[in-house]
This record gives C-alpha cells, sequence and structure tokens, in this order.
C-alpha cells in the first residue's frame, strides 16, 4: 500500500473513531460510506478509491433510497495497465 492510499485511509479510520461515534450511526447505505471509503481505497489505490468513496459520500442523502452499495472489484486490465505502464 502507497503512502497516499495509508494516509487517507488513516484520515477516514480518524473519522471512524473520533467523529462517527459523536454523529451517531445514520448512514443509509450498506457498508457504512467510512466503510466503503476504507474497503474503495484498499482495493482502487488512492486516486480511483477516493473518487468512487466521494461519489458515494455525495449519494448520501434524504432523498436517496440508500440500500447495500458494495465496492466494485478491481479491474484486471487496469491494475495491468497500472503494474506496467
Amino acid at each position: 500500500m502507497n503512502p497516499q492510499t495509508r494516509a487517507l485511509r488513516g484520515a477516514v479510520r480518524a473519522y471512524q473513531l473520533i467523529a462517527s461515534p459523536v454523529l451517531g450511526g445514520q448512514c443509509r447505505f450498506y457498508p457504512s460510506c467510512s466503510a466503503y471509503a476504507m474497503e474503495a481505497l484498499a482495493v482502487h489505490g488512492a486516486a480511483r478509491g477516493s473518487l468512487l468513496a466521494a461519489k458515494r459520500v455525495f449519494r448520501c442523502h434524504p432523498w436517496h433510497p440508500g440500500g447495500i452499495d458494495p465496492v466494485p472489484p478491481a479491474d484486471p486490465q487496469q491494475d495491468e495497465m497500472t503494474l506496467h505502464g
């Protein structure tokens, strides 16, 4: 895991430990938005993981029904391009 991904995951974890208990569990999605962000960063890295997490947070509002919304699997072709090019 690169330093950027590690730093972003650390920030999300700090939110989970400090802010989330104060705000209460009100996420309308499963997994919660912070758990989604942690997984997206782990699976997709800092850039794509951050984009996926931001898109998820922007969908989290009273007019969205929520529901089950898993992190998409890693794209092997994208991973191949990242590793070799």
